[in-house]
């Protein structure tokens, strides 16, 4: 599975309490606590959003301006220095969503694996710090199911079951990542399909990875094969995992991820785990290599 993608894993200062009632502090706490590269900081309604020290509103990376154009030169900064070679505009564009829209999907996705609360979180309710792993956030208004206790908290919309559960995280995903994937597609240079497999993969190898960390990997995978199954327009593809066997006859996951980060532009030699260029032998030695250094 792909692994963290923010810049830095430094602890940031501590988070503020979140509102109370918050239906998702919950489970963002346990996202912290399981991977202290991200902290997220939930905002009251009449909380400002923070600004300066490098704070930048989402939907100001949306409208493709200045905003990120700041965004995408940390991404060339950093490939020069650590890789003493540019990065054609678009694989520095994917580079920058991807730093993005890892975290964010997150946002999303975690209360819904941990506590069956789904947030609606529009850009112009998340900021972010990229270089401190910071964001913040405001919930307004989620969906759950009719026995959650917090049904009966204000901006609760309550659904029927799992599957309407389902589909209000790949509406909330769609929501949040539809204008970001407007924004970046000028610098993307890619059509609509290709925009939407990225998010696909951000979807489905961010939890993944969190479910790993939890301790609850196959679960992570069931639900995600539940949530995508590769007929969920707009997302292109599904999560599409699959096994093979390892060196003791174990079964490891993989996947083949649907769109590409062009990272082997920059390094041939060096392709991500769930990259279709990487053959299956090369799978099960860095998985298998994984596992042995856990």
């Amino acid at each position: 599975m792909t692994g963290p993608a923010l810049d830095t894993l430094a602890v940031p200062p501590p988070r503020a309490p979140a509102p109370d009632g918050s239906p998702v502090a919950a489970a963002y706490g346990r996202l912290t606590a399981a991977y202290p590269g991200l902290r997220i900081e939930e905002l009251r309604a009449d909380d400002p959003r923070p600004r300066g020290a490098g704070w930048v509103g989402v939907d100001e990376l949306a409208a493709g301006g200045a905003a990120l154009d700041a965004h995408l030169a940390w991404d060339e900064a950093q490939v020069l220095r650590d890789y003493g070679r540019a990065a054609r505009p678009d694989v520095l564009a994917g580079f920058g969503l991807h730093r993005y829209a890892w975290p964010a999907c997150l946002l999303i996705t975690v209360p819904w694996f941990l506590a069956r609360r789904v947030p609606r979180l529009p850009v112009d309710a998340v900021s972010f710090q990229r270089t401190s792993g910071r964001m913040a956030v405001r919930v307004t208004e989620f969906a759950c199911l009719p026995d959650d206790p917090a049904a009966s908290l204000p901006g609760a919309r309550v659904v029927p079951g799992e599957e309407a559960l389902r589909e209000e995280v790949r509406a909330a995903v769609a929501q949040h990542l539809g204008p970001l994937l407007e924004g970046f597609g000028p610098r993307l240079r890619r059509g609509p399909r290709a925009r939407w497999a990225l998010a696909t993969d951000e979807v489905v190898e961010g939890l993944w990875y969190l479910g790993s960390l939890l301790g609850e990997e196959p679960r992570a995978v069931r639900e995600l094969e539940l949530l995508l199954p590769g007929t969920t327009a707009p997302y292109t593809g599904g999560a599409a995992f699959r096994t093979l066997d390892g060196p003791a006859a174990e079964e490891l996951t993989t996947r083949d991820r649907a769109g590409c980060c062009f990272f082997y532009t920059i390094r041939p030699e060096d392709t991500c785990t769930t990259c279709p260029r990487t053959c299956d032998t090369d799978r099960v030695a860095r998985l298998t290599a994984s596992a042995a250094a856990a």
